[in-house]
């Protein structure tokens, strides 16, 4: 993929997802701006192995809160691709206890990142959706819940996070009905790796287990709800890797889940996690927290055939390279 001469923005650029996709866009060739208000990224995100930065942070990088539509018609202009990745999301407890909060905002980035888009002439806009979308029920049913890109509707998703997800891909699809701008729809389902916030109030799942973890034994290792539910946990290399490949095969041409087609139990992630850390770990769960729904699985047909996409790095692999990651800074600290 060559992106050379390209000039290409990254909302959400400095958080977990948008960093590692700006460091493979200059891999690549393009040139990068990022803009983030710094809710859950980090400038620290966009270092690289050597210690410098991936973007000149003076000219490149905007402190800019998309909820505010002055601020997104000054900085997402002049532009040839708007990778929009921006969006307040947290682990399950904040998630259920913030409904409101997180929908008005994430309706208002949605709507104003793509306004601002189409009002500047911008052609390309790749908006980044999640597996929390899909209905309810289709992930509730106990056994294996294998879901389809087409199955959204109609709506019903559990959270008012997979709700404003929904409507922001929504919005994409009448904007591309417009014929003014190419749109790109990744629906992705649980991503994690090297970067992931493993914050106590904030984490998902896997960062708060590995957390856990390397704590243990100042931090009790309790998992939450039964580790019967499961989930489809997807590495964020891969992910990166689907951005890239969207922009050149995928736009205009509907939603694009991105998994790994595999159900892993909390249980039997949180036993993998144990194995790594190599401690001696009882494992506990703790049925009174909320453990969202039972499950949901990808089938990535459409990735495969539109992308030419499949995972390269296993669950294993994936685990392995965040916990060391995770330790590293806790260690620090």
């Amino acid at each position: 993929m060559n992106f050379s001469g390209l000039k290409v923005i990254v909302t959400g650029g400095a958080g977990f997802i948008g960093s590692n996709l700006v460091k493979r866009l200059i891999l690549n060739g393009a040139a990068v701006s990022v803009v983030d208000n710094l809710w859950r990224g980090k400038i620290d995100n966009l270092k690289l192995k050597d210690g410098s930065y991936a973007i000149d942070l003076e000219r490149d990088f905007y402190l800019v809160d998309l909820t505010d539509y002055s601020k997104c018609l000054e900085v997402l202009r002049e532009a040839d691709v708007v990778y929009h990745l921006a969006d307040v999301v947290g682990g399950v407890q904040f998630a259920f206890e913030h409904e409101t909060f997180i929908f008005r905002q994430n309706m208002l980035i949605n709507s104003n990142t793509l306004s601002a888009c189409l009002l500047n002439g911008i052609r390309n806009y790749i908006y980044v959706g999640t597996a929390c979308s899909f209905p309810k029920h289709l992930q509730m049913n106990r056994g294996f819940n294998i879901v389809t890109e087409d199955q959204t509707y109609p709506a019903a998703p559990e959270s008012s996070y997979g709700w404003s997800k929904l409507m922001g891909e929504y919005e994409a699809e009448l904007a591309k009905s417009t014929e003014k701008i190419n749109v790109g729809i990744l629906r992705l389902h649980n991503v994690y790796g090297p970067g992931a916030s493993f914050d106590a109030k904030t984490s998902q799942v896997i960062p708060s287990l590995i957390r856990k973890a390397c704590l243990f034994p100042s931090e009790p290792f309790i998992v939450w709800g039964s580790g019967t539910q499961y989930r489809d946990f997807i590495y964020v290399d891969d992910v990166a890797e689907a951005l890239l490949l969207i922009y050149e095969k995928g736009m205009n041409k509907g939603v694009i889940q991105i998994g790994s087609e595999i159900a892993t139990t909390i249980k039997e992630l949180a036993e993998m996690i144990i194995a790594i850390s190599g401690k001696e770990i009882e494992l506990k769960f703790d049925i009174s927290k909320p453990e969202g729904d039972f499950g949901r699985i990808s089938n990535c047909d459409r990735s495969r055939a539109i992308l030419g996409w499949k995972p390269q790095v296993c669950l294993q692999e994936g685990l392995e390279k965040t916990y060391e990651w995770v330790a590293k800074r806790i260690k620090a600290h």
